[in-house]
């Protein structure tokens, strides 16, 4: 498979638009053209990540964590934000990021805490709010006879997804017309006379960030002289995807027991527990990696129970104050238990690319 044919599967499964605007994710570098037999997936892109990547000759790194968080001014190798990122190219190694996307889908990582916790059926905590800017809708008026090119090179480009379907898009007849000047070179009729033409339009959907290779690729295919086509920006209707999940338990379970559980299934030794840890958890919510800005919208759903990956000093003594009891496992520990997630799909949807989590990916702190 070429990289233009695996980014579309990544944005199917972590939906590029439901990402934080301050978040950094999708193709972080790499060459759509370039072929990816090899992926490796990772929640960080460490210099021993990287070194094991090019070892087993990976074409992809599929990272949790972008690389890339700020504009780079310069990318030079041993020095900067992102020495890496210079090897990575040089190399002809990939990068892409998943991040705040996978936070918020459906299936992504909060949902696999949410199943470890055991809420029954598990709701959004702070929902993903409907945003201009993200998508929009081209329009363009061709002949039939264009219709064929046109869509595959819109489509090559980006063009037509929705979710886990590619090539989506709206079709009707009509009637166009037009009067070429004296200079004009019309691909129907004359110049000079007024003219009725039979056209289709045909929409589509397009991720802002690629409207402009979409547009490129479709005056390119298209055989009029003058295009004619719009583009609409488009708000986002409220999902049931966002940042966070909460729910009642399927059984009331103890604090300890309910810590142990989440011991074992993260195959962690050591969590930081704030509040009470007596009683009988009913009602428990989930928040993947730094859940500090989550804990009064926990509260609010009268939650007895928060699982996070961390929390800075003074939300840990509102949630002691608060009389919540939280469990705070280390900011990567609760995003790794995805990575097995992720590489099943990608092995199912990508049958002929290798797909490895990588071994030497592991929390910066280590716990006693």
């Amino acid at each position: 498979m070429k990289l233009k044919e695996v980014t579309p599967v990544l944005e199917a499964l972590a939906p590029l638009h439901l990402a934080e605007e301050w978040d950094n994710v999708g193709l972080i570098a790499g060459d759509y053209e370039m072929p990816i037999k090899k992926i490796m997936l990772t929640i960080d892109m460490t210099q021993s990540v990287f070194e094991e990547a090019k070892k087993q000759n990976i074409d992809l790194i599929l990272a949790y964590h972008p690389p890339v968080w700020e504009p780079l001014k310069t990318i030079i190798a041993g020095r900067g934000a992102a020495p890496l990122l210079h090897e990575a190219i040089r190399r002809n190694i990939a990068i892409y990021a998943l991040h705040t996307a996978l936070d918020a889908v459906r299936g992504g990582v909060n949902d696999v805490l949410a199943e470890i916790v055991g809420i029954a059926e598990s709701e959004v905590l702070a929902p993903s709010k409907g945003q201009t800017g993200k998508m929009c809708k081209l329009a363009v008026f061709l002949p039939e006879s264009d219709l064929a090119q046109v869509s595959e090179a819109i489509f090559t480009v980006g063009a037509g997804r929705i979710g886990d379907y590619q090539q989506c898009s709206f079709r009707c007849r009509g009637t166009g017309t037009f009067q070429g000047g004296g200079v004009t070179h019309p691909t129907i009729g004359q110049a000079g006379q007024f003219e009725q033409a039979d056209e289709l339009r045909l929409e589509v959907i397009v991720p802002v960030d690629k409207i402009a290779p979409v547009v490129k690729a479709m005056v390119q295919a298209h055989s009029y002289e003058e295009v004619a086509y719009d583009i609409y920006p488009l708000m986002e209707g409220p999902k049931d995807q966002g940042l966070g999940r909460f729910g009642d338990l399927s059984q009331a379970i103890s604090v300890d027991d309910l810590v142990a559980k989440i011991k074992k299934k993260l195959k962690i030794n050591s969590v930081g527990i704030i509040g009470p840890r007596r009683g009988r958890i009913k009602r428990a919510a989930v928040c993947a990696g730094s859940g500090g800005t989550m804990f009064r919208d926990v509260i609010k759903k009268n939650c007895d129970f928060y699982l996070t990956g961390e929390l800075k000093h003074h939300h840990a003594l509102e949630v002691q104050e608060a009389g919540l009891t939280t469990v705070c496992v280390g900011h990567s520990h609760s995003e790794r238990i995805v990575l097995p997630v992720i590489a099943k799909q990608l092995r199912q949807k990508c049958q002929s690319v290798e797909v490895f989590i990588s071994k030497k990916d592991r929390d910066p702190i280590n716990w006693g």
